[in-house]
């Protein structure tokens, strides 16, 4: 197989995996819409900046040998799934004080810590979303262990890494962009209860089953 059909087959297997719903959809999602096109192209970075990361280690066999041992992933698995989990709580949480409130002005009440107030928080967001999440990891192991070959050139892998950043960030920053025009803004802010509740939903099912499964594994080691 030629490098450019690796690469080829590299970019549309990853470009599939992005559109699939998972926690940096639902990210980006939730905060392009409540907090704008800044704050959502700043998470579209960090997510983008994850998967490069996520990338280089398992281009560079890091990620494998963190796979191969399953006391070190299982506590991977239980910080991601922890921190999956909390955003979940917080998106909850301030869905069900957005039910409660009666006054606009009150529906906006969340955890502190939870606020995105500034664009270096959006892009920790993104990155910790992503580089947490231990799905990510056996995705990007399996990715190019199968794609990828240990004879590929320097520079086919400087291109497949580019190719991996590049997509990510074009595709979150495109999803940003949608979800914050006028129009779009206008339609969203009055289902933004909905939204966040479903994102939370999604963040805690996600989050608590790597945790379940985390968990198990560990005792089971122990």
């Amino acid at each position: 197989m030629s490098e450019f059909t690796i690469l080829a087959t590299l970019a549309s297997v990853h470009f599939i995996a992005l559109m699939s719903p998972g926690p940096d959809f639902a990210l980006v999602v939730q905060n392009a819409t409540r907090y704008g096109r800044q704050t959502g192209l700043y998470i579209a970075l960090g997510l983008s900046c994850g998967i490069l990361l996520h990338s280089i280690l398992s281009l560079t066999g890091v990620s494998y040998l963190v796979h191969q041992q399953p006391t070190l992933f299982a506590l991977l698995q239980i910080a991601g799934g922890s921190y999956l989990s909390y955003l979940g709580y917080g998106a909850l949480k301030g869905t069900w004080q957005s039910v409660q409130s009666v006054q606009s002005e009150q529906q906006n009440i969340e955890d502190p810590s939870l606020l995105l107030t500034n664009k270096r928080q959006a892009f920790s967001r993104g990155f910790a979303t992503n580089i947490l999440n231990p799905k990510a990891l056996v995705f990007f192991v399996s990715l190019m262990s199968s794609l990828v070959p240990a004879t590929m050139s320097l520079t086919g892998k400087g291109i497949a890494l580019m190719i991996l950043w590049s997509l990510s960030l074009v595709w979150f920053s495109f999803l940003a962009w949608a979800l914050s025009t006028q129009r779009m803004q206008r339609k969203v802010k009055a289902m933004a209860i909905y939204v966040d509740g479903l994102c939370g939903v999604l963040f805690s099912v996600i989050g608590l089953s790597i945790l379940w499964q985390s968990t198990a594994t560990l005792f089971g080691l122990l």
